[in-house]
Formats: C-alpha cells, sequence, structure tokens
C-alpha cells in the first residue's frame, strides 16, 4: 500500500512572531520578525535604576536600560509643560490689562528645552516596532501621573499603557508591583485633577502677575499657593512687630520637699507683694487637695509629608524644600515609605515590608539589635 506524504505546514509569519515574543532585541534582517518589549517609564533616573535591576534590564543605553523584554527609561521632572501666553498669540507678548483675562480655549503644551533630549529618546521608544506597551512607573500621586500622561500625549503614542503603584522601593514590592499592574483608567480622575491644579496655576498666576504687575508698574509674580502663603506669613510678622508684651507678678514658694509652688498671675505688683507678705507670715503650706490620674497614650501617628516639613523645620532648621528633597532620597535608597502623601498610615498590602524597612533602616544608624515589631 502506497501512503502520501503529509504535505508539509509552511509556518504562518505571525505564528513565527509569536514563537519568538518576549524577547527585547530587534534585528531588522530577520525577514520580518519583531520581537517584542515593554516600556518602563519611571520617574527619575535612580528609581528607574532600582526598577531594571528588579527586571533584569542591565544592558545600559543613552538615556535608557534594556534587557529581559524591557526597556526602562525615565523623566527629569515635568519634561511637557503648559505653553506661555504669546505661543496662544503674539500680541500677549506685550503685557496689557486690555488683554486680560486669558483664557485659553484649547490648552497647548511643549516640551521643556532643558529637557529636550530625554523628552526625544522617550518618544523614539514608545514609537520603537518592538514595543507593544508601554508602563507607566512614575511616582505614585497626582504630579507623578500628570508628568507620564503629557509625555505619552505630547510625543502621540497610542499604544496601550498599564499603571505600577508603589508605596515602597523594596525590591519585594518592586516585583510585586510590575505582577500586579492596574488598568490605567483606574487613574483617569486623578490626572483630572492634575489637569485642574497645572491649568488653574497657570491661569491664577498669568492673569494676577500680569494684573497687579501693570497696575504698580513694576515685575509681581503671583501665584495661586505662593501668594495666600506670603500674605500668611506677612499678617504674623505684623502681628509680631506689633506686640506689646505686658509685665505680670507671680509669686513661686520653694517648699521643702524640693517642690515650687507657684501663684496665679497678677497684673499689679502690690497685689503679689501682699500675697507674698501673707505667705511669710503664715510660715507653712498646706497642701488642701491631691488628685493623681492614669491616663494612656496613644502611639503618635505617622508622619504625613506637612507633619514632617513642620517638625524638620522646628527642630532641624530644615525649609519644607530641603525636607522634601531629603525625604525623596531616603525613599529611593529604600529607607522610608512614599513621602509625597498627605495621609499618616499604611496600607495593608505595606505591612510584610515592614520588618523590613525597619531593620535597613535601623542599620542605616548603625543599630545592630532587633527591633520588636508588630504587624
Amino acid at each position: 500500500m502506497n501512503r502520501k506524504k503529509p504535505a508539509r505546514k509552511i509556518p504562518n509569519p505571525s505564528d513565527f512572531k509569536a514563537a519568538f515574543c518576549r524577547r527585547t532585541y530587534c534585528n531588522q534582517k530577520q525577514i520580518g520578525v519583531i520581537f517584542i518589549a515593554k516600556l518602563v517609564v519611571a520617574e527619575k533616573p535612580s528609581v528607574a535604576m532600582s526598577y531594571a535591576k528588579v527586571l533584569g534590564a542591565t544592558s545600559r543605553k543613552d538615556g535608557y536600560l534594556e534587557g529581559n523584554s524591557y526597556l526602562v527609561s525615565w523623566c527629569v521632572g515635568h519634561l511637557v509643560e503648559l505653553a506661555p501666553p504669546n505661543v496662544y498669540d503674539a500680541k500677549y507678548v506685550k503685557w496689557s490689562i486690555a488683554d486680560l483675562p486669558i483664557l485659553p480655549e484649547r490648552w497647548q503644551y511643549l516640551v521643556s528645552a532643558s529637557t529636550k533630549k530625554q523628552f526625544g529618546i522617550l518618544q523614539k521608544l514608545m514609537h520603537r516596532p518592538d514595543v507593544d506597551s508601554v508602563i507607566c512607573a512614575t511616582d505614585a500621586g497626582r504630579e507623578g501621573e500628570l508628568i507620564f500622561r503629557l509625555v505619552y500625549q505630547q510625543a502621540g503614542c497610542k499604544k496601550p499603557f498599564s499603571r505600577l503603584w508603589l508605596s515602597s522601593m523594596e525590591e519585594t514590592a518592586i516585583r510585586e508591583g510590575f505582577q500586579k499592574l492596574k488598568p490605567s483608567t483606574e487613574y483617569d480622575a486623578l490626572y483630572n485633577a492634575a489637569l485642574c491644579r497645572e491649568r488653574a496655576d497657570w491661569m491664577v498666576g498669568i492673569n494676577a502677575s500680569r494684573l497687579f504687575s501693570c497696575l504698580y508698574g513694576q515685575p509681581l509674580a503671583v501665584g495661586r499657593v505662593m501668594t495666600p502663603v506670603l500674605a500668611m506669613t506677612v499678617v504674623r510678622e505684623a502681628a509680631i512687630a506689633a506686640f506689646v508684651p505686658e509685665k505680670f507678678y507671680t509669686v513661686d514658694l520653694e517648699l521643702t520637699s524640693g517642690c515650687t509652688a507657684s501663684s496665679k498671675r497678677f497684673a499689679q505688683k502690690e497685689d503679689a507683694e501682699l500675697l507674698l507678705s501673707k505667705c511669710r507670715k503664715e510660715g507653712r503650706a498646706t497642701v488642701q487637695k491631691m488628685e493623681r490620674k492614669e491616663k494612656s497614650e496613644s502611639p503618635p501617628q505617622l508622619y504625613d509629608l506637612t507633619a514632617l516639613q513642620r517638625d524638620a523645620n522646628r527642630l532641624l532648621g530644615f525649609t519644607a524644600q530641603q525636607t522634601l528633597d531629603y525625604a525623596q532620597s531616603l525613599y529611593e535608597k529604600r529607607l522610608i515609605t512614599y513621602p509625597r502623601t498627605d495621609s499618616r498610615f499604611l496600607t495593608e498590602d505595606m505591612a510584610a515590608s515592614l520588618p523590613g524597612l525597619v531593620t535597613d533602616t535601623g542599620r542605616a544608624f548603625a543599630v545592630e539589635e532587633p527591633f520588636p515589631i508588630h504587624v
């Protein structure tokens, strides 16, 4: 019996591509084969390095790292910013009250002159044929969301992107975060809130600065946050300057037990002297009432950024910006949790990372003995 040999199946090019996906190297000579990679966009180079180490992207390139199916790059602060008024209309170059208010109907953006190179790198990476998706890995907050989205839109990227949301820079937390990426749509409201903040700053700053500068004939900077804070500072300084100290008098008795008994304050010296003479005449003091109470005091809450800045200024003389810079540096060294937050609580998913975080922080201060940690 003569059997026919089965026809040889010619592989479909699309199947060939799928068989080799998850590789990062793209060689145009390989008969149309395109290997697939994911682009991770961090907010700062130091954070990108931490991500790349965990992901295995160890090959250094100009403005990014590559390896193990990942491209890891970064922004340098705000790469994209709102355009100045003269971009909307050349007449706004000259400041005039008659042109106010300036309220753009369609907002325009420009790439920051000092960061054009890094933006160009990100734009090329987003449009590389071997990049099938993007991961927003900027800081977990409103501004981090804004920084990425503006770059993504200005670059003209249409590829799908997901969100990495981390509150810790521990390697285990980073690894788990990349395994549990969030849909980008979950953070649309956060992005819209950031847009409102950014555009409110622009409208108040541009219009109010021009208005008051024209009215007073000198350049005056007015800001949504800066000006109210300055006003509160001026009012407080004026109150301090106008303060007139008032004299008062008290009577203090040093008791044989080593304690000191103090009287209430007297506005008139004669009243205090009268009480003192009566005490000297009596020659002894009698405790008429004593109360003892047991109080339980809860441990203080964790710091949010504002409370941390307040105490750092009071105890160490740091400015608010210094405290933020130091806290951000400690966060990137995995010694504290994410600092740019107004929350004084940690999420449940961070509980497992706390023992390691506390131990590492103790070692940074040469404390080797174990800490009692109750999670």
